[in-house]
């Protein structure tokens, strides 16, 4: 069956043609993952990638856990939602989290203007931005992943409160949510769901 949601990019120059089908036309959510690993090298340049998304103050709140090795991933299945048990055998699970504390480093991060003191009194304020600008990031790692070649598939069925108290004791972290990161073990055996149609998504005014 055709994928109709699939939008053209005859318009667009062969490079960019590319990039669009690597990040967005073609990409697709494994529904099953192999066991094949994730060299540390990949998740370095993957992070050198990520580290440039845009952030409010430049804060980069989110901060990444690789669990690569099986005993590292199996410390992951308790808190895991039945249905995300079998991710598991993805090269490699990311936690994305995010530092409640993050405007510490902003005096380094944002060199032209310490917006640290707005946040040290109002931890709802950062809790907040951290959170937001945290997932913003989670959403760069998903197109890094991408880029480099990697299948990405984002988890929201785990229980956070789990995952926090076995990787995040000391509470200065939390978690975000957690991304598959690998390659799948077959094509995709059903078509691309469908989408919203932008009028039903989009006001211009």
């Amino acid at each position: 069956m055709p994928d109709t949601h699939r939008p053209p990019a005859e318009d667009l120059p062969d490079e960019l043609a590319l990039a669009a089908d690597r990040l967005f036309l073609g990409a697709r959510t494994p529904q099953s993952w192999s066991d094949r690993p994730v060299p540390v090298e990949t998740l370095h340049r993957l992070y050198e990638l990520v580290r440039l998304a845009p952030t409010a103050f430049n804060g980069s709140p989110a901060r990444f856990v690789f669990l690569t090795t099986p005993e590292a991933k199996e410390r992951l299945r308790p808190a895991l939602s039945r249905g995300n048990q079998s991710k598991l055998t993805a090269g490699t699970i990311a936690i994305v989290a995010y530092d409640r504390r993050f405007f510490e480093h902003l005096p380094l991060l944002s060199p032209h203007y310490d917006p640290s003191p707005m946040f040290v009194d109002e931890p709802s304020l950062a809790e907040t931005t951290a959170f937001r600008n945290g997932t913003l990031q989670a959403g760069y790692l998903i197109l890094a992943a991408r880029l480099l070649g990697l299948d990405a598939g984002p988890m929201s069925g785990f229980d956070a409160a789990a995952v926090d108290a076995e990787f995040f004791a000391d509470g200065r972290l939390r978690t975000n949510i957690l991304v598959a990161l690998g390659h799948a073990d077959e094509p995709p055996s059903r078509p691309r769901a469908p989408r919203l149609e932008v009028s039903k998504a989009v006001v211009i005014l």
